[in-house]
């Protein structure tokens, strides 16, 4: 048992939920910390301190999200609901102080209670409820919908184990369950009162008048858990709705629990608790599909129930509903594929238990919903056969006979095109007007202004303004200062004290020490063939291969360089996971030698997640963003590293095309093919006429020579070789890259060792990257597709 610290006993247990005064802070703290308590009575560990800190912070949320709320409700303005199966939010404690421009004060209120902000918020572990890119972007929409005063509401559900935490053993990546849930989050609050039935199988029946109706089949229940998201430097704060799968008390069977069938007894109750295991539940199986549709559709059904619940109750006491109007105050948003069975769902609700006609019911649909596709790999379009559709979903399976996608935009400018000119091309000859650009953006608040309070502070003193948290565009005063010697003096200060942190943070996850004056690379996002992390590690062999057969005297001369790499491999991607481990072997070996250590390390971050990516991008000077052109939607990350001032080595490819255009092609380290090179490429190796480069086949030749272990790496390898068949013939165009790859990192050293103009390029990065803030996306959707204005709180 921890007994408290003199000055914890001295700060008196008194609720006051929203002050601001560090003293009446450090009480409310300790009040909760004694009337709120979830662990045993006279501990005040860090652990407590962080959940009491919590509860702290989250009243002052209450009261502005009832207020935000109540002020919606009094103005009935048009609201968006955005639907996703991922939300990656990161941790809440940092971003809500600061959006809530209290950290200082509750800084100050810990240091009474004995306690230092920065321990207390590492004590908060990443909610599981997303994997990359695509729940990273959603919440940095939700933080901009918040910021700019949008009437919004976030929908999504509440995995208990996430994807997985990522460990590693002799045999590379394992896959264990998250624990994020394991002692609670004091973030959420449950709503008993929102509860809806989702029904599962069953049949249509068609009464004498010929009106169907879905019957029968299994109902589970869904159960809401609102989190807060709060805008900052607003009063506005909004939620963010997950979903909880549910049986009821009845639906367990007492009789059978007594006669010794407890399985048989429970059901129901197990299969409501698969729904929100796992996100993305493996597929291989009949069953595994069958899950991943429910989970989908559950997600869908238990919105749009939601939704139709709050347009009825604002029309309550004023007639029949007017459904025609629904669309004037409702805009539902689907977050890539994954949610798309909200379009046959609300028309189920509309005409099954509205009794609306078919032609009213589409209308209101297709003015109502409005879906965003991020991705241009066929396989990541969901597809469903028709056996399991009609088996799980009968009502559906008839009503998408009738009906086909509409409203596809894209989320960067190639991404767009790319849609049109080829995924879509049916759809846009038939509905060009349909098909539309946001390009991406991400939230200046988490990614720059609270996980780099070095270079913003910075940056706020030669802007002479803050301001720039809420309009990125103001970023471009930088470059007027960007020779400006004694500018560049505190940037790199500023970027130092971030590598520092960074540095001592690989030592703690690693045991891997690393010098804080090499060149720091980094690629982290989900491993993936065509994000060709491959392409990356191929680049460290041969420049340590190099780097071996030079004399002390040449290396000398070389810029010491730490590669990092971080980001988890699907639990059956089998290339990706082989991926990993190469990586892994290959810093093994590299870091412990003591002829090359000083001038290269190679590192594999473990368990990436919003959180390390926070430690990782201020402290980055360099970062791979590096797929086969024309494979990547658009990507955030690689935004999220040039807001930092970090320099990109890429291709044109995404997000990069319109990053190189904002900060100058001399601020961009280019490579590869284009994007319309690339059938053409595949092509002409299919006829076997690429020629490798010496470089590439050496750098393949040193793996398969067993420097880095006895680990078999020929299947790897052989997918880069060959001219066609599956798994051979280098579909991603590592080998054709790899030349020009190399090139490129050639200039990247070069361009390290002048330090000015090094720090020249890290400026303007920073200056140009304006118009990759997700305020400016929200607000081009807000206007251009969901048609809803501002309603800030007074």
């Amino acid at each position: 048992m921890v007994i408290a610290a003199a000055s914890e006993e001295a700060v008196p247990a008194e609720a006051h939920p929203t002050s601001e005064d560090a003293s009446e802070i450090a009480s409310n703290i300790k009040y909760h910390s004694l009337y709120d308590p979830y662990f045993s009575p006279f501990r005040f560990e860090p652990e407590q301190a962080y959940f009491a800190t919590a509860k702290s912070v989250r009243d002052r949320l209450i009261q502005r999200w009832n207020e935000t709320y109540l002020h919606f409700h009094k103005v009935d303005p048009k609201q968006t609901y955005y639907l996703s199966m991922e939300y990656l939010q990161g941790r809440a404690l940092t971003n809500a102080i600061g959006n809530l421009e209290v950290a200082g004060a509750y800084a100050e209120a810990l240091k009474k209670l004995g306690h230092d902000l920065e321990e207390i918020a590492e004590q908060e572990k990443d909610a599981a409820l997303g994997n990359g890119g695509l729940g990273r972007l959603a919440s940095c929409f939700l933080d901009s919908m918040a910021t700019l005063n949008l009437p919004a509401w976030g929908y999504g559900l509440r995995y208990r184990y996430g994807l997985f935490k990522q460990q590693f053993s002799k045999d590379g990546q394992e896959e264990v369950a998250e624990d994020w849930l394991e002692k609670f989050s004091p973030w959420e609050i449950v709503r008993h009162d929102v509860v809806f039935p989702i029904r599962f199988f069953g049949h249509v029946e068609i009464s004498p008048s010929g009106s169907r109706k879905w019957a029968g089949g299994e109902v589970i229940q869904a159960l809401a858990y609102d989190v807060p998201i709060p805008g900052y430097k607003t009063k506005n704060t909004i939620s963010l709705r997950l979903w909880e799968a549910k049986a009821v008390a009845e639906d367990f069977n007492l009789f059978q629990f007594n006669d010794g069938q407890y399985e048989t007894a429970a059901q129901l109750h197990s299969k409501a608790l698969q729904i929100c295991a796992v996100l993305y539940p493996g597929d291989a199986t009949e069953s595994g599909k069958i899950l991943r549709l429910k989970q989908q559709f559950f997600l869908c059904s238990a919105s749009l129930q939601d939704i139709i619940a709050r347009f009825k109750e604002r029309r309550e006491g004023k007639g029949p509903y007017p459904w025609a109007e629904f669309p004037t105050k409702v805009a539902v948003q689907l977050n890539d594929t994954h949610p798309t069975l909200a379009i046959p769902e609300l028309m189920r609700l509309l005409l099954d238990d509205e009794g609306l006609g078919w032609d009213e019911a589409w209308d209101i649909t297709t003015r109502t919903i409005a879906y965003t596709n991020h991705t241009v790999l066929p396989e990541a379009l969901e597809k469903w056969s028709q056996d399991v559709m009609k088996k799980l979903l009968p009502r559906h399976y008839e009503i998408i006979e009738e009906i086909d996608k509409r409203h596809v935009n894209g989320v960067a400018q190639l991404h767009s095109d790319i849609l049109k000119s080829d995924l879509f091309a049916d759809y846009v000859s038939i509905w060009p007007s349909k098909f539309q650009n946001k390009t991406n953006g991400i939230t200046p608040r988490r990614w720059l202004r609270f996980c780099s309070p070095e270079l913003s502070n910075i940056i706020t003193k030669w802007l002479k303004t803050d301001g720039w948290t809420t309009n990125l565009d103001l970023l471009t005063g930088l470059r007027q200062f960007s020779d400006n010697e004694e500018l560049q003096s505190e940037w790199a200060s500023a970027k130092m004290a971030n590598k520092y942190r960074l540095a001592q943070y690989i030592l703690q996850v690693t045991g891997v020490s690393i010098d804080v004056n090499s060149l720091f690379d980094i690629q982290v996002k989900r491993i993936h063939e065509y994000k060709r992390q491959l392409l990356n590690i191929l680049g460290a062999v041969y420049r340590y291969k190099k780097l071996k057969e030079m004399s002390p005297d040449e290396r000398s001369k070389t810029t010491p360089r730490t590669i990092m790499l971080g980001g988890k491999a699907f639990a059956t991607y089998t290339n990706a996971k082989r991926i990993v481990k190469l990586v892994n072997d290959v810093g093994a070996v590299v870091n412990d030698d003591p002829e090359t250590s000083s001038y290269l390390k190679v590192v594999f971050v473990p368990n990436y997640n919003v959180s390390v990516a926070e430690m990782l991008i201020p402290g980055s000077e360099l970062s791979q963003h590096i797929s086969t052109a024309g494979m990547e939607a658009s990507g955030t990350s690689n935004m999220k590293f040039a807001l930092n001032g970090c320099l990109i080595i890429g291709t044109l490819d995404g997000a990069n095309v319109e990053i190189r255009e904002e900060i100058g092609e001399d601020n961009f380290f280019l490579f590869g093919a284009k994007a319309d090179e690339v059938p053409r490429l595949r092509k002409e190796r299919e006829n076997g006429l690429f020629k490798p480069d010496p470089r590439f086949e050496e750098a393949k030749q040193f793996i398969r020579s067993g420097v880095f272990g006895s680990y078999d790496y020929n299947p790897l390898l052989d997918s880069l070789e060959g001219d066609s068949g599956y798994g051979r013939g280098d579909y991603f165009l590592v080998g054709y890259d790899f030349p020009s790859y190399m090139d490129a990192q050639a200039k990247v050293d070069e361009a390290y060792r002048d330090r000015k103009r090094w720090l020249k390029m890290s400026i303007l990065s920073t200056a140009g990257s304006g118009k990759f803030s997700s305020d400016r996306t929200i607000a081009q959707y807000a206007k251009e597709i969901w048609n809803i204005k501002e309603c800030p709180v007074p």
